[in-house]
């Protein structure tokens, strides 16, 4: 098989390459750095062997020797293994050193690009490296060389004339020799500069000074520093987002949480993902949903209430004829949006995604015959409003248990890091009841934004002030609440 040298970009998990993404998406082995977005390993397999290698600044490393040596063994294992490195596995980052020990061990190896935080990270602090008729050129250089070393790799007197923009990784600790050099060489010390630490992540920050100016700053690793006339540029795109600084807690299950979190982090948010709950199949490991389905002739309606229930029953049809003359009725559009994906029409969807509103438009029974049967396919708890509404009105209602939901195991880690969230969001009544079991009221944080009104009913019932409520009640219309609420809050 191949190891992958794979660049997972500076920071933003955006910024993975598609290429980086498909291939952790098969692998056997990751090999990986400590990475400014450890989210990315979620994207391998559960089955996936993840072995650590980052450089610790404060504790024992991994000597490079004995990663190269990993790599080798796993990738004679017959293996896919993907080394994911910060950044370019080839921009500062000894990726060259790894494929030279594969190449020497006769292992194939392929190399991903990455990202590098020698560009990324200036255009996310809003400064172009390059601008026309003022900077046409950019040179890259490590700074965590000591430039005081007599035999010094780099001339930073003679990087000074080059002209354009410099742009610095690694220099914090150097900074102020760096300064001095680079003044030496003849760069006026009010030449703009500005130092950009975590780069592309949530709590990115950016220093603006000048080069002579910069080593008195209160610089901390890990910056970017930018150094020439583009440095005077504010272009700050990143800053304006709405929610920037905020830090959301996200408690859908696993499967769920990445359509809330990438919109959450699309608007600025620094998501915390707390799985509350697992999705699982029914006690009765689907028997009653496959015989209902078995029989959908002898029905009017199929009312589906949720994408898990969606999935769940579109999973055991076995093609679209098994409707043939059924009727299809979703509660929200991310119910229909799944029942799209099988190439399954709606026929009715409320005005309002509850089920009161869905018992306020759906047809009374056929007055010809006087009765009518509705398959509710729905999760193992749920509330009786819908079906006994429907009873109510003339129906015979016949509820299946698609799925069910149980409580996730919350770990120390994530404990720790919900101390400090600013917002914690609900999408479901499950999703409340689950959390405050797992964390109790202590680790809520101070504002509560619930999905819309049956989430809120049971933050509230549980004894929770909600702050934000969804008019409409999707996770679009949930993070349009959030910006809503941000722009109109005090800064955080």
């Amino acid at each position: 098989m191949t190891v992958y040298l794979v660049g997972a970009g500076p920071g933003d998990p955006g910024l993975l390459t598609v290429r980086g993404a498909e291939l952790l998406a098969r692998a056997d082995v990751v090999v990986h750095d400590r990475l400014s977005a450890p989210g990315l390993l979620d994207l391998a397999p559960v089955e996936a062997e993840r072995i650590s290698v980052g450089k610790d600044p404060s504790g024992p490393s991994v000597p490079q020797s004995e990663i190269n040596d990993l790599l080798v063994a796993r990738g004679r294992d017959g293996l896919t293994v993907v080394r994911l490195k910060g950044g370019d596995p080839f921009v500062f980052a000894r990726g060259a050193e790894e494929a030279l020990a594969l190449a020497d061990a006769g292992v194939d190896y392929q190399v991903v690009p990455g990202i590098s935080s020698a560009i990324a990270v200036p255009a996310y602090g809003g400064i172009p490296v390059t601008m026309r008729y003022s900077s046409t050129s950019f040179t890259v250089v490590t700074g965590h060389e000591d430039p005081t070393k007599a035999d010094s790799d780099v001339d930073w007197e003679a990087l000074a004339k080059v002209g354009g923009t410099i742009v610095v990784l690694m220099g914090v600790a150097n900074i102020v020799e760096i300064s001095r050099r680079l003044i030496a060489g003849g760069l006026a010390p009010t030449t703009p500069a500005a130092a950009i630490r975590w780069g592309t992540r949530p709590d990115q920050s950016v220093v603006r000074s000048t080069l002579g100016g910069l080593p008195h700053e209160s610089l901390r690793a890990p910056s970017t520093i930018v150094i020439g006339e583009v440095a005077a540029q504010d272009l700050d795109w990143f800053r304006r987002r709405p929610l920037v600084g905020r830090r959301v807690v996200v408690t859908r299950a696993t499967e769920q949480a990445g359509q809330l979190s990438g919109a959450l982090r699309e608007v600025g948010a620094e998501v915390i993902e707390v799985a509350t709950i697992r999705i699982e199949e029914p006690t009765d490991g689907g028997a009653a949903l496959d015989d209902a389905i078995a029989g959908l002739a002898g029905f009017d309606w199929v009312v589906l209430t949720s994408p898990n229930g969606a999935r769940r029953f579109c999973d055991r049809l076995r093609d679209g004829r098994d409707l043939a003359g059924v009727r299809l009725a979703a509660i929200g559009p991310g119910t229909a949006a799944v029942l799209a994906e099988y190439h399954l029409q709606v026929d009715l969807i409320p005005e309002r995604f509850v089920a009161e509103s869905l018992l306020e438009v759906f047809p009374d029974v056929d007055p010809t015959t006087g009765s009518g049967r509705v398959l509710l396919a729905r999760a193992e708890l749920a509330r009786e409003v819908l079906p006994d509404g429907l009873r109510e009105r003339g129906w015979d209602v016949h509820v299946v248990e698609a799925y069910r939901t149980v409580p996730a195991e919350i770990s120390g880690s994530d404990r720790e890091r919900l101390r400090d969230a600013h917002v914690v969001t609900f999408a479901s009544a499950s999703s409340v009841t689950n959390y405050l079991a797992a964390t109790g009221a202590d680790l809520v944080a101070p504002v509560v934004a619930a999905i819309g009104p049956i989430t809120a009913d049971a933050a509230r019932d549980a004894g929770l002030v909600v702050t934000v409520e969804a008019p409409v009640h999707t996770i679009e219309g949930l993070v349009d609440a959030l910006v809503s609420w941000a722009k109109a809050a005090p800064p955080p």
